[in-house]
């Protein structure tokens, strides 16, 4: 294992610390726990966002904290769900006493601490509302979506949840506007490598010189299949069009397109890929109104790529394209 780090059970203190450091115009680190924050929570008047999840999918979940986004965030360990403490000192630092949503990934660990910190929540009188996203596809068959992990398909949710709440809008407004956009959204990933937990110290799965990871998760769990080696366009293709299917999507559908890098593909890569998912859906009459290249939620250093369509209908569009203003993401009127 080459990383540089110092000690492998110190590494998301130490990161916080340089993180915190870089951004205290826009965070905060709450004394009591685990937990970044708003500077300036809680925001007045309005819903509070919160998430959470393991560490080591930079810049999720840290860097999407701000104006028109995330108000707070429970921070875990490497790939661990944060504990319920973390999740409830969230939940009480952002409360302006409009509710509070708490969006996360289709985990059993999240699922578990979340709801934990929602009783601890509303015992101290915070009305708590949670919508789960489950937009990898690769994670379970489309008769058992409410099963499949949630994965890139958060950072839509977390914007579309943000502007919401920014524009007024009440607890079960932001929930149902979340809920809309995962139920519209679908995910596929594919590695050309693993990713090495720092206290683990080996590989999460192994490949041939010739194989990919087809269907992997954000963690770096093994995927559906080993396959062969393919070009950018072979590959790509075969994820969009099962991608395409499973919604389906159709002609004349409005999209946001996302080709998120998992922490070791380089840019150049990924806009190569994204150049054969607009001409696919060029050539079915689906217009790409909303594009995202980049890394938004990665697998520590997993070189690889994944897929991501949501159907936008008005108020969709709306709110993926309100101004945000947060470290690792801009988005201007």
């Amino acid at each position: 294992m080459k990383k540089f780090i110092n000690d492998p059970y110190d590494v998301v203190d130490e990161m916080l610390e340089g993180f915190l450091n870089v951004h205290s115009r826009y965070v905060r680190k709450l004394d009591t726990t685990r937990t970044v924050v708003r500077t300036d929570s809680p925001v007045a008047d309005k819903v509070g966002i919160v998430s959470g999840g393991g560490s080591g999918h930079k810049p999720s979940f840290i860097g999407f904290i701000g104006d028109g986004l995330l108000d707070a965030v429970a921070v875990g360990e490497i790939f661990t769900s944060p504990p319920p403490l973390a999740c409830f000192e969230a939940a009480k630092a952002v409360d302006s006493g409009k509710g509070v949503l708490f969006l996360l990934g289709n985990y059993a660990g999240d699922v578990m601490n979340f709801n934990l910190a929602a009783d601890m929540a509303k015992a101290e009188g915070i009305e708590v509302a949670q919508a789960i996203s489950t937009d990898d596809v690769g994670s379970g068959p489309k008769e058992e979506s409410h099963k499949r992990r949630g994965v890139v398909g958060s950072f839509l949710g977390w914007k579309v949840g943000g502007a919401k709440a920014k524009a007024g809008g009440s607890l079960q407004e932001c929930k149902a506007a979340v809920e809309k956009l995962n139920n519209n959204t679908r995910t596929l990933g594919v590695a050309l490598s693993p990713c090495t937990v720092p206290a683990k110290g080996t590989p999460t799965f192994t490949l041939a010189d010739d194989e990919m990871e087809y269907a992997v998760g954000h963690h770096g769990e093994p995927g559906t299949d080993k396959i062969k080696m393919m070009s950018a366009d072979d590959i790509t293709e075969k994820m969009t069009l099962e991608v395409l299917e499973d919604l389906p999507f159709q002609s004349g559908d409005d999209v946001a397109v996302m080709i998120n890098g998992l922490g070791g593909t380089p840019q150049i890569e990924l806009y190569i890929c994204y150049r054969k998912v607009k001409k696919m859906l060029d050539e079915r009459n689906i217009k790409v109104a909303l594009s995202y290249v980049g890394e938004f939620f990665t697998g520590l250093e997993m070189a690889g790529f994944s897929v991501t369509l949501t159907k936008l209908d008005v108020e969709l569009h709306e709110l993926l394209a309100a101004p945000a203003d947060t470290p690792y993401y801009k988005l201007t009127s």
